[in-house]
């Protein structure tokens, strides 16, 4: 099988990059990008799950300004991202997660969904768990979950509800480096203790040495392949285990 875009509901609306399994459905991932977009490596990860049998569904969060977008990592694609991010809207991110979830919910043929985040998508996926009832946010080193100041975050930052996570079932698994320079360990150790005060079923993982998108193969100066590796084993498992 191989990917393919769809629209998710209203023609002309948001549109998925949508990878089915070949075989046996064990549910589906809602993957959510990094500011880069819906790019080669996002696609590849869409991949390696549908053949792990996870229906995997990545939303073009970009779809209001700019279709299908997929940048490199280079400095300059980077800061068209970053135009493109801080377009984003709070509100309309939970209406397009909403419309992924939909999907998803059809294509796990009775099975758990998992938000799957990487980066700016974490962050989304965490938000995402505030509003909607999945199994699983998985994320990679997510941004803002405790400061605001911009649209893609909105007033309250998402771990000041993380009591609705809780409320909705989602178990949260995350993952960080320790030489983040997003999201610093003194931030993520905030993170898990808000967690823990609102009863959230997570677990929180760093890794020594690793730095912000260690687990990108596309990024050489960044890839840390044994936290990489560890990362994938234990997202693997989870689904497995809740999906």
């Amino acid at each position: 099988m191989t990917g393919q875009w769809q629209e998710l509901g209203t023609p002309g609306g948001i549109e998925a990059y949508v990878h089915r399994p070949a075989g046996e459905v064990r549910g589906a991932v809602v993957v959510c990008s990094e500011l880069y977009g819906v790019n080669g490596y996002v696609r590849g990860i869409c991949a390696e799950l549908a053949g792990l049998g996870y229906a995997a569904v990545a939303p073009d969060f970009y779809w209001r300004d700019a279709r299908r977008t997929e940048l490199g990592y280079s400095a300059e694609e980077r800061e068209a991202g970053l135009v493109l991010m801080r377009a984003l809207d709070r509100d309309r991110l939970v209406a397009d997660s909403a419309e992924a979830l939909h999907l998803a919910r059809a294509e796990a043929r009775g099975r758990g969904v998992a938000f799957l985040g990487l980066s700016m998508g974490g962050h989304i996926a965490v938000r995402a768990a505030t509003a909607l009832r999945f199994e699983l946010a998985a994320v990679f080193y997510p941004g803002w979950l405790l400061n605001s100041g911009m649209p893609l975050v909105g007033p309250v930052p998402p771990l000041e509800s993380a009591e609705r996570i809780a409320a909705n079932g989602v178990y949260l698994l995350g993952f960080c480096g320790e030489l983040d320079h997003i999201l610093p360990p003194a931030e993520w150790q905030a993170a898990e203790q808000r967690l823990a005060e609102a009863g959230v079923s997570h677990e929180l993982v760093t890794y020594p040495d690793a730095r912000h998108g260690f687990a990108c193969t596309d990024r050489p100066a960044d890839h840390h392949p044994a936290a990489a590796a560890d990362a994938w084993q234990r997202v693997h498992r989870a689904l497995g285990e809740l999906l």
